[in-house]
């Protein structure tokens, strides 16, 4: 098995290495997947790359997990749009089509360690996770549960990230998604509240939220922050006065160019 895993990894890798400022999508288990949901419509799990043009390549790479409450992705505003972008900043970018959970949280997860392996297996120096939304919870569970060195991302950028299953203020449609029959378990949900998950080994992070966020509380990033600042990892906080839920890199967006800038000054600043 673990011979059959290096191999699909080589030919996943061979097939980035030729390009430059372009993209390419890749199914990430081209001989099969790890683990079932049971959705005999969402069987493929893929990645979409974007890599910077000739010589502006940063050596960053980010794998991104678009949000949809573990019910469907937001592709665009909070996939694609974001990895164009970061390729025109020198930075690599995977928008991971990951198999929706269907109660089991294992596929996403496993879904989005593998596309961190791959972009690191590419060449990056420092691999990152981005998430929105369920995407968020889903960048915070690859964050803190430990597994394996090479899928274990260097830094979390998180945009109105599901981060607690404390009832107060956690997204509960995201959570019965994700969960299934054992979204009522304490035990579990107490597993994938991941503000307690936090060790010293979670990467830094950076959190945006709009206080008028009336679908994740902004509190999710607060647990999340004090959690990190506990353990002495750096993270920052940015809570906007408006911009609701959902707003990605939409252009209404007001807050958009300072949220890229802030992005990029975090990453320089590492």
């Amino acid at each position: 098995m673990k011979l059959q895993f290096i191999t699909v990894l080589t030919i996943l890798i061979a097939s980035l290495t030729a390009i430059g400022g372009e993209s390419v999508t890749i199914n990430l288990w081209p001989d099969g997947n790890p683990n079932n949901n049971g959705n005999p419509n969402d069987q493929t799990a893929e990645m979409t790359v974007f890599t910077p043009e000739d010589g502006k390549d940063t050596g960053i790479a980010v794998a991104i997990l678009p949000g949809g409450a573990y019910a469907g992705l937001a592709m665009g505003y909070e996939g694609l749009d974001i990895a164009e972008w970061f390729a025109k900043n020198g930075i690599t970018a995977g928008v991971v089509r990951y198999r929706l959970p269907n109660g089991n949280p294992a596929i996403p997860e496993s879904d989005a360690r593998q596309a961190i392996r791959i972009l690191r297996k590419n060449g990056a120096t420092r691999t990152g996770i981005m998430g929105s939304s369920a995407g968020g919870h889903l960048a915070t569970t690859v964050s803190t549960h430990e597994a394996d060195s090479l899928s274990h991302p260097d830094f979390t950028i998180l945009f109105y990230p599901v981060v607690t299953s404390d009832s107060r203020y956690t997204h509960h449609g995201s959570m019965q998604n994700l969960l299934g029959e054992k979204a009522n378990d304490w035990k579990t949900l107490r597993e994938y509240s991941n503000e307690l998950r936090v060790t010293d080994n979670t990467p830094p992070a950076l959190i945006f939220y709009s206080d008028n966020d009336n679908v994740v509380a902004p509190e999710n990033g607060a647990l999340y922050y004090q959690a990190l600042k506990g353990h002495g990892i750096k993270a920052g906080i940015h809570i906007f006065p408006i911009g609701g839920h959902g707003w990605g890199f939409k252009d209404s967006f007001s807050y958009k160019p300072m949220v890229q800038d802030i992005i990029i000054n975090w990453l320089q600043d590492k």
